[in-house]
């Protein structure tokens, strides 16, 4: 929700890609991290946002570490900022782990040889 990029670049790429593709051709699904301000960054904060913004894709929320910054998933994933995508085949193989913006075009030629 505090990442401009992916207010601005992301989340209408996803939300064309779900547009694009029939569910069973394409599972989309957002992922809210937070690195900050955890105490308003919260559920009910996140459920406003997807209301404002009108997503209708499935969004989860991060589990925060103590330890550092980088929520759980983020981690799993070596994910080290957002906007992140993350492209995962049929079998749960990673075919793309992309950091920051990435144009359509680009992320058609990359998706469609996997």
């Amino acid at each position: 929700m505090l990442c401009p990029a992916c207010v601005s670049h992301g989340l209408p790429q996803t939300v064309k890609a779900r547009q694009l593709f029939a569910p069973e051709e394409l599972a989309v699904i957002g992922l809210h991290t937070v690195f900050e301000h955890h105490a308003v960054m919260n559920a009910a904060a996140l459920e406003l946002f997807i209301h404002e913004y009108r997503l209708t894709i499935p969004i989860g929320i991060d589990e925060a570490q103590v330890a550092t910054s980088i929520p759980l998933t983020m981690q799993s994933y070596q994910l080290n900022g957002t906007p992140s995508l993350i492209l995962i085949d049929r079998l749960g193989h990673v075919r793309l782990n992309h950091l920051g913006h990435i144009d359509d075009m680009a992320l058609d030629g990359l998706s469609s040889g996997s």
